[in-house]
């Protein structure tokens, strides 16, 4: 007898094969037949008109915290996510020295860096050690499949401790830090992360521990993690918010040909206003071959809406020369606000060629207004800047600005980017056909009064469905599961075989999609964050478990905690 069968559904295997017409038998958590079923099951699920699909693999999360107080791993699990993995960017929760203070490094790092709530951090019993007293924490207790990299800020601020942040370390170090992640990837940890990003500092304004490291020692973290079975890199070098420099592209190489293992960065943006951008940053993939390395890009299908304030931590923080003014405290950062010669030089640094990627956050006058505070500001939500600045027959810089500071700097924005037009979308699609690039680069689990990119499947196949059509349903399928499964040797997983597990969705094709994001306080310590509920998500199985049913989930827990070399297998550069 089955467990369930899924039964007169449009099955889409995951491996871009067409779609057939075909029922689904489970049992014992496992794929054990797809055809014309007669067999009794003790569910039956009628799926007529409707896509069964592999479970979507999220390859760039950071849900290291929150499936501590949330095992959903909502709402990536909402959206027909089975699998996420964490530890991305050099940053994870463990090691970490049994000190609160170190506790209290990590936490504020985090919270800079990642945008998680501190004082929804600070809730959490920081009471682990070694990464393996991480995992067991986990085990057990999750909705979702979730791997976790071993970050190196981790690692370093547990061998150096203060010393991580401003030196270099010396050889010894190097060597304490190598037999950490070793004890990290034997306790499961699928392999290694790191940053030098620029823009990732801790919560004292300096550069996160990683960002001190030479070439050498992460070399040699790297060649430890090639020692390893089914482990893999992750990592981010400034020019992956732009474009790389030629020595980034040179050491992103060398780090993978080190290891032997696919490296992949965050995140590919496509614009057709730089064209030639993301031929300069796939090509970091043609210079790994030549060094024996493999170096993968992330791209999102979709594009994520993002909100900023003056008030706190976000984008427009990174603009060059930004951070001077809006680090001070809040009433003197109204006052330089209100200075015309400070928002000239915002104005024109927000324009500049130093600003980078950055610049699409400058688009001031197509900027939405988003949640107001002060009776002056009442009717701007929902409004265009560049509409309220006609009205009111001042420049639109000046005019955003006028209603922040009205607000005490608590207003809500949205901007909105401009490479939304038919040459961005074309880009977009010779990216997602391009084996240099991976869909994925959702940051779920992070910044969480932010953004809300855990959306993505279900927007990514309504559009593809019923909206711009770029390439075919099954291909889209085929970008989310099978191909990220590959990348990190993820066994029984990413395509709906007989045989694999059963990690599986089911969607209505008609109205699958996801709500516009908002606001919610249900994070521990009634912080804040950005959610959003899924349409035309019938169910989602992990291990042929239901863990979501008709959008909602079931409280059920039946994740496994992927563990490098049982869970996964070698993937070589």
């Amino acid at each position: 007898m089955l467990d369930e069968v899924i039964k007169g559904g449009t099955v889409i295997d995951g491996t871009g094969a067409p779609g057939r017409v075909a029922d689904v038998g489970i049992r014992d958590g496992r794929i054990v037949a797809v055809g014309q079923l007669d067999e009794e099951a003790a569910v039956v699920t009628d799926a007529t008109g409707k896509i069964v699909m592999p479970g979507v693999i999220d390859p760039h999360t950071h849900y290291d915290a929150q499936l501590l107080w949330d095992p959903g791993a909502t709402p990536s699990a909402n959206h027909g996510v089975t699998t996420v993995i964490a530890g991305n960017c050099g940053f994870t929760l463990a090691p970490l020295r049994p000190d609160p203070a170190e506790a209290d490094y990590l936490q504020r790092m985090m919270s800079r860096v990642e945008g998680m709530p501190l004082p929804a951090l600070q809730q959490v019993d920081w009471d682990w050690e070694t990464f393996a007293d991480y995992l067991g924490k986990l085990e057990g207790r999750i909705a979702v499949n979730a791997g976790f990299l071993v970050g190196h800020c981790a690692i370093r601020r547990y061998v150096m401790g203060a010393e991580s942040v401003g030196n270099e370390a010396r050889p010894e170090q190097i060597d304490a830090m190598v037999r950490e992640l070793a004890d990290a990837i034997e306790a499961g940890a699928l392999g290694f992360s790191f940053t030098r990003s620029g823009s990732h500092s801790d919560g004292d304004g300096q550069p996160v521990p990683s960002r001190w490291a030479s070439d050498d020692e992460l070399l040699a973290l790297c060649e430890e993690t090639g020692r390893h079975e089914g482990t893999t890199l992750e990592g981010i070098v400034p020019g992956c918010l732009d474009r790389f420099a030629d020595d980034e592209i040179d050491l992103l190489g060398r780090l993978s040909a080190a290891a032997n293992r696919p490296l992949n960065w965050n995140v590919l943006t496509v614009d057709s206003r730089e064209a030639d951008r993301a031929p300069r940053q796939l090509s970091a993939y043609d210079r790994a071959r030549e060094l024996g390395g493999r170096v993968v890009a992330l791209t999102m299908p979709v594009l994520v809406p993002m909100n900023m304030n003056f008030l706190t931590f976000c984008g427009i923080w990174l603009l060059p020369g930004w951070q001077e003014t809006l680090s001070v405290p809040v009433e003197e950062r109204i006052a330089r606000l209100k200075d015309p010669e400070v928002r000239a030089r915002l104005l024109e640094a927000s324009h500049s060629q130093e600003a980078g990627v950055y610049r699409r956050l400058a688009d001031w006058e197509d900027y939405v207004i988003g949640d107001t505070f002060a009776p002056e500001n009442a009717g701007y939500s929902n409004r265009v800047v560049k509409d309220i600045a006609a009205e009111r027959g001042t420049e639109a810089f000046d005019t955003l600005l006028d209603i922040v500071i009205a607000d005490d700097l608590r207003t809500v924005l949205w901007p909105a980017p401009r490479d939304k037009d038919p040459a961005s979308w074309q880009m977009r699609t010779e990216v997602w056909n391009d084996p240099r690039a991976m869909i994925g680069g959702s940051d779920a689990g992070a910044h969480l009064d932010r953004m809300c990119g855990a959306t993505y499947p279900t927007r990514f196949l309504g559009d593809m469905l019923r909206g711009r059509k770029l390439i075919p349903v099954e291909k889209a399928v085929h970008l989310m599961t099978q191909v990220p499964a590959e990348l990190f040797g993820l066994r029984d997983r990413g395509t709906l075989e007989v045989g694999k597990l059963a990690d599986i969705v089911v969607i209505d094709p008609d109205t699958v999609g996801s709500e516009n994001a908002h606001m919610v306080a249900d994070l521990p310590g009634g912080c804040e964050r950005l959610t959003a509920g899924s349409f035309g998500v019938e169910r989602v199985l992990v291990n042929g478990t239901v863990v979501v049913e008709h959008g909602e989930a079931t409280g059920a827990t039946p994740g496994t905690l992927l563990k490098s070399g049982l869970d996964t297998y070698t993937v070589e550069a």
